[in-house]
């Protein structure tokens, strides 16, 4: 939920009733989780660590329950998509089987959605179109992706004023988006479900990238003042801030 505060449009803090512990150790947590390729168990240890003990299995239900309400509050706050679309399909595993995770970025290399399926085919193509045009609410000025026959059928019935290119090497941008992913992938020895696959991932896909910044792109003392405001917008998305102050 938004409120207007001072002419601004903020975020009113989430909703912790009924949960034991503070809110800012539920966000350290479910921080901790999608930040870095680790389980519930490492995140369970690394709180140990600091004299707070909570089982994994607390852990498992912070991250279901706040996870998807922090990375759409994170969205919210993402800039408006760029006019050219990097779009790309890698294998995954799930429950042992091969499975196939689509992805979009726009030039910028921000993540604009992912989805799971279980084909690699036209119809699952047109599903990401449509999924992507219905999340940003915005048509691109042009849309790149691999070879893949299954992109020139969807687009053309989603939106074929569009532009599509389809060279080699010119969607690398796409495909290195993916490295989070198989490092979050191996960590996890694969996904037991489609869907808790894609639950994880649209997470992961909204709170991993927001604390990792085009480094190449920023001198160190950039990066200095970028970390400490991206932690700042993480605070006020989980209502931390306001709580530690006022509790």
């Amino acid at each position: 939920m938004e409120i207007v505060v001072g002419g601004l449009l903020v975020d009113t803090p989430p909703s912790y009733k009924g949960f034991r512990f503070p809110p800012e150790v539920i966000a350290h947590a479910v921080w901790l989780y999608h930040r870095f390729p680790l389980s519930f168990r490492d995140v369970e240890e690394l709180l140990f660590e600091r004299g707070i003990q909570v089982s994994c299995e607390s852990i498992r239900a912070w991250c279901e329950r706040f996870g998807p309400e922090y990375a759409a509050r994170l969205r919210r706050r993402q800039p408006r998509p760029g006019d050219r679309w990097h779009l790309d399909e890698v294998f995954i595993k799930v429950n042992g089987r091969q499975r196939y995770l689509w992805r979009a970025v726009d030039q910028d290399g921000n993540v604009l959605d992912v989805l799971v399926t279980n084909r690699r085919d036209t119809a699952a193509a047109k599903r990401f179109f449509r999924r992507l045009l219905k999340g940003t609410e915005t048509v691109p000025r042009v849309v790149v992706t691999d070879r893949l026959r299954s992109y020139g059928a969807a687009h053309r019935e989603a939106m074929p004023s569009v532009e599509h290119r389809s060279l080699k090497y010119l969607n690398n941008r796409a495909e290195s988006s993916h490295v989070p992913t198989r490092r979050r992938e191996y960590a996890m020895q694969g996904f037991r479900s489609v869907g808790a696959a894609q639950r994880l991932l649209s997470c992961f896909s909204r709170i991993s990238p927001h604390f990792r910044p085009r480094r190449h792109k920023l001198t160190a003392s950039a990066c200095r003042t970028e970390m400490p405001n991206r932690h700042t917008i993480w605070h006020q998305i989980t209502g931390t801030t306001l709580l530690a102050t006022t509790g």
